[in-house]
């Protein structure tokens, strides 16, 4: 009789490769809904999100009635809410919206039949859901074919401003743009020009469109191609801003979308620079000595008024002083508590003498710790120009 023997238990080499796969199947379906953001990161844009869409709603939120009691006000206050939420989608969609909560509340019914009996019809809670799944598909789809006509809006935007600073004896030029959103109503611009056949001198300019998004974006191009047009011909630009602002005054919607602009020409041989401020954040000239000019003459913005009148002022760049012309959304850039950065602290940043890619760094790396992770609610855009 053959005696037994016993047998050690040893790990099979599929043993333990189950929870390992479902464990990287796991994180990467994470990562792949995430796109590698840390947890700390999704709560920041789950916050900047809501924080927009709340001010989107709230505008449409009015209070009727002050003398109602504190309980009643929110309950007035949550139901214009609702309705202001319900009234940004189509009349069929309001429909699946309301039939989705109506289900959701009411999941079990009663209905009377012919014969006086009556017969219990249950929708449950999946047919709620299955209704809410259904209307946010249909919301997903016009967000991603509006996404990539603005994407395709975007890159004809980008074509019509320089993507690299020119080369200026004498002189370097730095600019940035930051949209709010896929496209800026900002613009910037910098042209080498012939003013009389022969002596060249180059356009700077600036301008900031009133709004944001598609219907700034489509005025900025309309200005920017007036702009060009005029920038062609060979007589000195200030001359033409009469013009310049005739057009603009046609596109404007009675001066609702009127376009604040600084507009230069610079003789780099000279270092003279002549301008006009039509109602743009003055511009600050920082001299090597310290100094500091603020450029600011001008007039009332462009669209507003075709009769309008515009001074031109000239100042001279010496060497080491610098030009920084900028959008109001650099210093109008919220953090989180709402608080603008404001010139109190974009001044002494320029105080700073360096090379103009130094300074633009120096400015935005400031607005960017300063608003953390609060969202960009307006469009962004800086030029420097320095003289070496």
């Amino acid at each position: 009789m053959l005696a037994s023997v016993p047998r050690t238990a040893t790990a099979t080499p599929t043993e333990g490769r189950g929870p390992r796969r479902r464990f990287r199947r796991a994180h990467e379906f994470w990562e792949r809904v995430t796109e590698g953001l840390a947890l700390q990161e999704l709560w920041a844009s789950f916050r900047a999100d809501a924080r927009s869409s709340y001010q989107l709603y709230s505008r449409d939120v009015v209070r009727r009635d002050e003398q109602l009691p504190p309980r009643h006000q929110r309950w007035q206050t949550i139901k214009a809410f609702f309705w202001s939420v319900v009234m940004k989608l189509s009349p069929a969609r309001r429909v699946i919206l309301l039939l989705a909560l109506l289900f959701l509340v009411l999941p079990t019914f009663e209905v009377e039949s012919q014969n006086g009996h009556l017969t219990v019809v249950t929708f449950g809670s999946g047919f709620a859901a299955f209704l809410l799944l259904l209307l946010l598909v249909l919301e997903i789809a016009d967000r991603v074919t509006m996404k990539r006509d603005l994407e395709i809006a975007r890159e004809i935007q980008n074509w019509l401003v320089p993507e690299l600073p020119p080369t200026i004896p004498g002189f370097e030029v730095a600019f940035v743009t930051r949209p709010a959103n896929t496209v800026a109503g900002d613009y910037y611009d910098v042209v080498t020009r012939s003013c009389d056949g022969a002596k060249e001198s180059v356009l700077l300019a600036v301008a900031d469109v009133a709004g944001k998004g598609i219907p700034a974006a489509l005025l900025m191009a309309s200005f920017q191609a007036s702009l060009r047009t005029l920038s062609a011909t060979p007589t000195p630009l200030v001359e033409h801003v009469p013009a310049l602002n005739r057009y603009a005054c046609t596109n404007s919607q009675g001066g609702r979308r009127f376009t604040t602009a600084f507009i230069s020409e610079l003789d780099a041989a000279s270092g003279q620079l002549t301008y006009i401020n039509a109602g743009h954040n003055p511009p600050v000239l920082r001299c090597l000595s310290g100094q500091v000019e603020r450029l600011d003459c001008g007039g009332i913005p462009f669209g507003i008024s075709e009769t309008a009148q515009y001074e031109c002022a000239i100042v001279e760049l010496r060497k080491g002083d610098t030009l920084f012309v900028f959008t109001d959304g650099l210093v109008e850039a919220e953090n989180a508590s709402g608080e603008d950065f404001g010139e109190s602290r974009l001044l002494p940043l320029l105080q700073v003498d360096g090379r103009a890619s130094d300074t633009m760094r120096n400015v935005m790396g400031a607005v960017d710790m300063f608003v953390g992770n609060a969202r960009q609610h307006d469009d962004i855009t800086c030029l420097v120009l320095r003289r070496d």
